[in-house]
């Protein structure tokens, strides 16, 4: 694994990092294709906006990081991701799930702990070089989960399947930022950029399942 984190950065340099730092480009066409299909939507949605601009703030954020890696940069890539997740997840508990707002911060208050707590146990059964992605562990099951549990309730099956898929993409997305520092002597460029790539997908996908969700009819 490179010195510098990262496979394809060999130095310091603005543009050590090309295709990481290009392939944020992905997270703000996701960013405009959520922002078009809230506008076509024609309905005031100030939740699906947030989130809209919290993946553009991941574009941002994650080139700066791959441009300029330093403390603040660093921050200015995690805190959205984090703050996408955890607001996405209370969002689906009360929008998707039918919980009131107190239960499905309760319930987002608990996710994190339990993310922090998977994240502990995971870090140190795994290589170093892959232990960054113990904190995303927790993201994938919940979107099966949420998955799973709009198919038990036999509601919003177009919905359940775009967090379904997103699931899937994101297993695999986590999986190949895992091996980037693996296989840095036979891929010079990493697999770092096929992270931003598929993670620009699961970004769109989770948006549009948001935007274009419907309560069932019958349901209060």
């Amino acid at each position: 694994m490179s010195a510098y984190g990262y496979c394809e950065r060999a130095d310091p340099s603005f543009w050590a990092e090309p295709l990481n730092a290009l392939s944020n480009g992905a997270f703000l066409l996701a960013a405009l294709a959520g922002f078009v299909l809230l506008r076509r939507g024609g309905q005031r949605d100030w939740p699906a906006g947030v989130l809209v601009g919290l993946v553009f703030a991941i574009g941002i954020g994650s080139f700066l990081f791959h441009t300029m890696p330093q403390r603040w940069t660093l921050l200015a890539d995690v805190v959205p991701i984090q703050l996408f997740a955890f607001f996405y997840f209370a969002l689906a508990l009360q929008r998707f799930l039918g919980l009131s707002p107190i239960v499905a911060g309760l319930g987002t208050l608990a996710f994190l702990a339990a993310s922090l707590g998977l994240s502990a146990a995971l870090a140190p059964w795994l290589p170093p070089a892959a232990r960054g992605s113990a904190g995303y562990a927790s993201f994938a099951l919940a979107l099966f989960g949420v998955a799973a549990a709009l198919r038990w309730r036999n509601s919003a099956g177009a919905t359940a399947g775009l967090i379904g898929a997103a699931g899937l993409v994101f297993a695999l997305s986590l999986t190949l930022r895992s091996l980037d520092g693996a296989v840095c002597p036979q891929m010079p460029l990493g697999l770092h950029w096929a992270w931003h790539l598929l993670n620009a997908t699961v970004l769109y996908l989770l948006l549009r399942a948001a935007i274009t969700y419907r309560r069932p009819s019958g349901r209060s």
